[in-house]
Order: C-alpha cells, then sequence, then structure tokens
C-alpha cells in the first residue's frame, strides 16, 4: 500500500541554524534534505547518551524509512512509542513503518499491528488529517483478515469531510481509486482542486492521480494553484514537465526541467521518484 508522507519544505545543510541545534534538530535537518545516513549517524551518536529521549528514536524511525530499512524503522518507531505513548504522529509513523516492513516481508502478523497504530494515532488526534487519512487507506485496501473494512474507510472519509470538505473529496477519490472506479475518483480529486485545500501536499496528491490517468489538463490545474501556496516546490518543475510531455509540446523545457530533478531533488518518498522522472524522460524522443 503507498502512503503519502506529509513533510514541510526542504533546508539547507548549511542552514546557520545547526550550529546551535541539539541532535533531533540537526537530525530532522539533515532528513529535510535527504540526507538520511547523517541523520541516523546523528540520532544514533546522541541516543549513546540520551537513549530515553523519544523524539531521538523518532527521527531515526524517519531516516530508517527512508532508507528502506523497516526493520530499524520499527524497532526505533516502537521505542518512541514506548517512551511517548501519548504522541499521535510517533503512532502514526510506526504505522507507517508496520505497514512497509508487513509489504516486504508478506507478514500478517505484522499488518494486524498497522490498523492499531492508525487507530492509537486518531483516538490521540482525532482532527488529524493525515492519520484518518492513513486509517482510512488501510481499511480501504488491506484484506479483511488482517482488518480491512470498506464500511469502516467509508466513515472515516465521511468524519475526514466533517472536518475539511476538501480533504473529504481528496480521501474519496483515493477510497474509489483504490476500487479502480476511475471516473468517480478523477470528479473527486477535480472537486478537491475546486475546493482550493489549503495544504501543498493536497494538490501534489491531486496530481500524482492525475498523472496515473494521463490527464493533463487537471495535472495543470493542479499545479496552477498549488503555485499559490508554493511556487518553489521543486515537485512543481516534475509536474510541469509532465504536462509538456502529454501534450508533446515544449519538449526540450521538460526534458531540462526533469534532468534538473534527478540531479538536484533528493529522493524522497513523499516526491516523484527519480525512477518515475528517467521514465518520462525516455518518452520525449519518442
Amino acid at each position: 500500500m503507498m502512503f503519502r508522507l506529509l513533510l514541510i519544505s526542504i533546508l539547507l545543510k548549511t542552514s546557520p541554524v545547526l550550529a546551535a541545534a541539539g541532535p533531533p534538530d540537526t537530525a530532522r535537518a539533515q532528513f529535510e534534505t535527504g540526507d538520511y545516513a547523517a541523520a541516523v549517524k546523528t540520532v544514533t551518536a546522541a541516543l549513546s547518551e540520551a537513549p530515553q529521549d523519544a523524539s531521538l528514536h523518532y527521527w531515526a524511525l524517519r531516516s530508517y524509512y527512508e532508507l528502506r530499512d523497516y526493520n530499524d524503522a520499527v524497532t526505533h518507531g516502537e521505542k518512541a512509542v514506548k517512551l511517548d505513548p501519548q504522541n499521535a504522529e510517533y503512532n502514526r509513523w510506526l504505522g507507517r513503518a508496520y505497514g512497509a516492513k508487513a509489504e516486504q516481508n508478506h507478514s500478517f502478523f505484522i499488518a494486524r499491528k498497522v490498523k492499531q497504530a492508525f487507530e492509537a494515532a486518531v483516538h490521540l488526534a482525532p482532527t488529524s488529517i493525515a492519520a484518518r487519512r492513513d486509517l482510512m487507506q488501510y481499511l480501504a485496501e488491506a484484506p479483511w483478515i488482517v482488518g480491512g473494512d470498506k464500511t469502516k474507510a467509508r466513515e472515516q472519509i465521511e468524519l475526514i469531510s466533517k472536518i475539511d470538505p476538501a480533504e473529504g473529496h481528496l480521501a474519496r477519490g483515493a477510497y474509489l481509486a483504490a476500487d479502480k472506479k476511475w471516473q468517480e475518483a478523477e470528479r473527486e480529486y477535480a472537486a478537491a482542486i475546486d475546493a482550493r485545500p489549503r495544504r501543498m501536499e493536497s494538490y501534489i496528491e491531486a496530481a500524482e492521480f492525475f498523472e496515473d490517468r494521463k490527464n493533463a489538463q487537471e495535472i495543470e490545474r493542479a499545479v496552477d494553484a498549488a503555485k499559490r501556496i508554493d511556487p518553489k516546490d521543486p515537485r512543481l518543475d516534475y509536474y510541469t514537465a509532465v504536462i509538456m510531455i502529454l501534450r508533446r509540446n515544449q519538449l526540450p523545457t521538460a526534458e531540462q526541467l526533469l534532468r534538473s530533478y534527478v540531479t538536484n531533488v533528493p529522493q524522497r518518498s513523499d516526491y516523484p521518484s527519480h525512477r518515475a522522472a528517467e521514465q518520462w524522460l525516455s518518452l520525449i524522443g519518442r
């Protein structure tokens, strides 16, 4: 299953804040530049002095997750939650780590823990869209034997809609897409763009969906709306290039944008992959 991560803007490695920052802040800054190995090194050293610091275990979880070392991600996630069980984000990310490990190991036993962690996150932060989306996605996509339940997934969609109608459209679109009800999903994602959500990630989610559907017009609408929030987000260059390729115009510019994306933007699980960019590049000469 795919979970979309909700991360903030990239920071520069050379930020002067790092000079005075503690290990958790340093690890976070390294994480946000895509230097996950450095973040692991930072938290590992700090944990030798402060093994009971839940925030260090959290950033270890996040970094190992990006490195696709899901065993260590789970180990540190469990420690973070044990040390700070009332932290909704720690529970949510532990659920994501469980999900990735369950997929990797084809383990129903681990998969059952995903739902428990997401439910804990929702209980601790009932107005968190991210927590409810993760729980909804699991309920919609998981087999019933490990707690999948489409009726309960729809209940989460309704609760999300009450918190934020725009996010409700996105949640419903994701649910319909999981059921391969493409036309209905397209209407929901288009409605989400029309509703002008407040988060950049909402537009990126819509753009990702319409990229899969090869719908240049709707990708463009998502990109144009997203520019009002953060015109410098590097993902917008990626999707602008996708639009150009789908329309078969400005192909040299599209190539330049994608090559710059691959060269300058670190691999992140919440960003279009470098592999996806390379696949679009391969279509330019055809």
